[in-house]
């Protein structure tokens, strides 16, 4: 039966592998062999600043790396429990800052200073190993004496084809290549003590060179190079899992040893405490899932970014509320509004529009004058609402590539009305500041920036946030 392999931060131009994003959230228990390259590029678009010159990520993006990690961390180790072979090419360590969900706050109102608190992490992080891995390339390399019957069918095949762009501590054990100079370690070999499982760390391939790919009308395709080298590296992979189950020292556990009548105390004790263990991974299972449903809730002021329509309206509704405003949709038998929104100081009526590639044009403000005076109809209003339009023009754009989010009729007519348009991505960033400490002095500002604006309305920059590392820094669990 033909072996079912996974690979995961590459792909093959073979029918014969399945691929998967590092960002999946695949069980590698459905796969007989795993091929695994820990790259974390997909990140590096979402940092927002440098500390100590490397990256740093947002809160938002650190969240999403750590729980890939967390995930391919627990995944690899319960494969190698279960007797899968999981192979992984060492790329480079690819540094990067990570925020650790904590603040430091300093001074008091608009002098009050937000400094986040990061720590360092890596690519290696998705391991369940500690490597303590070093950057170094080179591609003289031999096989040692512990890989020298396992590894020496593939060695023969791809040696040449093979880099090392890490070096690994002194104490790694079970090191099966070195540095053909020097013999450090380059590769290890770790075999389950309880299963036919193994980890096999490799010298990194180079599974993309220009020759394995060509452009045609619908777009890059490979190459029969591409496919000639994903032939002979499958058939060496299948040749290698064949050797480690072969030369495996455990055998597996026929059913009938584990009934009670072979049970040893010690394990009895051992099964108590698995069982307690497992209802506790349970109990913070479920934790998780309350935190992760309370995540999903306070991220909902985001839409104030990307969205269009009624839930672009409920954003603005709550951002609103967050400044200070007392706002809420309204609607009865004969009027229908998307914001009606007041404070002491004056009474407002909002319009909100998004637009997916384009401005926001006068149309939107048409409707808006018509809605306020609908509205001064209403026999408890005395005094006609300021018009605000709220507008997220290009909105599936990132927001600081975005051009004026309303078109230049929009903003001549705002301006002979007296009304204020407001980009969305505007009220964001000032929620934003606000979601993490409570500033009445900036909301202040805010609320009487939008009562007073006309036109195009930019209100004011929250405070900056700094960035520091913490003392202590974790490592990953090692196997």
């Amino acid at each position: 039966m033909a072996k079912a392999i996974l690979t995961v931060g590459f792909e093959l131009a073979s029918n014969d592998t399945h691929y998967e994003g590092f960002r999946s959230k695949v069980s590698l228990l459905d796969w007989d062999v795993v091929l695994f390259r820990p790259l974390i590029d997909d990140f590096w678009g979402s940092y927002v600043d440098t500390y100590q010159g490397k990256p740093s990520l947002d809160d938002s993006a650190s969240f999403q790396l750590k729980e890939c990690c967390e995930h391919w961390r627990r995944e690899i180790k319960q494969a190698i429990e279960a007797g899968k072979t999981v192979i992984v090419f060492l790329p480079q360590v690819q540094d990067i800052y990570i925020a650790t969900g904590d603040r430091q706050y300093s001074g008091t109102g608009r002098n009050q200073k937000t400094t986040r608190i990061v720590t360092q992490y890596t690519n290696y992080a998705a391991l369940p190993i500690n490597l303590k891995p070093i950057n170094a390339t080179g591609s003289a390399m031999k096989l040692a004496p512990l890989g020298a019957e396992i590894l020496a069918p593939y060695w023969a095949e791809f040696a040449d084809e093979s880099e090392y762009m890490v070096l690994l501590s002194a104490d790694t054990p079970d090191v099966c290549i070195t540095t053909k100079n020097g013999d450090k370690p380059v590769a290890t070999l770790v075999r389950s003590k309880t299963s036919m499982g193994s980890l096999i760390l490799l010298p990194n391939i180079d599974f993309y060179p220009e020759n394995f790919y060509k452009q045609q009308a619908k777009g890059q395709v490979w190459t029969a190079a591409a496919k000639q080298f994903a032939g002979r590296f499958i058939g060496a992979i299948v040749a290698l899992d064949k050797t480690l189950r072969t030369s495996a020292e455990v055998t597996p556990e026929p059913g009938w040893a584990s009934s009670d009548m072979y049970v040893l105390s010690a394990e009895r004790t051992l099964r108590s405490e698995l069982l307690d263990a497992e209802r506790r991974v349970e109990e913070a299972q479920k934790t998780k899932e309350f935190v992760q449903e309370q995540l999903s809730s306070a991220g909902k002021l985001r839409s104030l970014l990307f969205e269009k329509g009624k839930p672009l309206e409920y954003a603005i509704v709550d951002a609103l509320n967050t400044l200070g405003f007392e706002a809420a949709q309204y609607k009865d038998s004969e009027s229908e509004f998307d914001v009606v929104f007041q404070c002491p100081e004056g009474r407002l009526l909002g319009e909100a529009e998004g637009k997916d590639n384009k401005a926001i044009n006068v149309d939107k403000l048409r409707q808006l004058a018509m809605n306020v005076h609908e509205d001064l109809q209403r026999d408890d209003v005395m005094l006609p609402a300021k018009g605000v339009l709220f507008g997220n023009g290009f909105r599936l754009s990132v927001p600081a590539e975005r051009e004026t989010q309303f078109t230049e009729k929009c903003i001549s007519a705002a301006q002979s009305s007296s009304t204020a348009l407001i980009p969305t991505t505007e009220l964001f960033k000032a929620v934003q500041y606000l979601a993490e400490q409570s500033d009445e002095a900036y909301s202040a500002e805010c609320r009487q920036a939008i009562l007073v604006g006309v036109g195009v309305v930019a209100l004011p920059t929250p405070p900056l946030q700094t960035l520091v590392a913490p003392e202590v820094e974790s490592e990953p669990v090692v196997l």
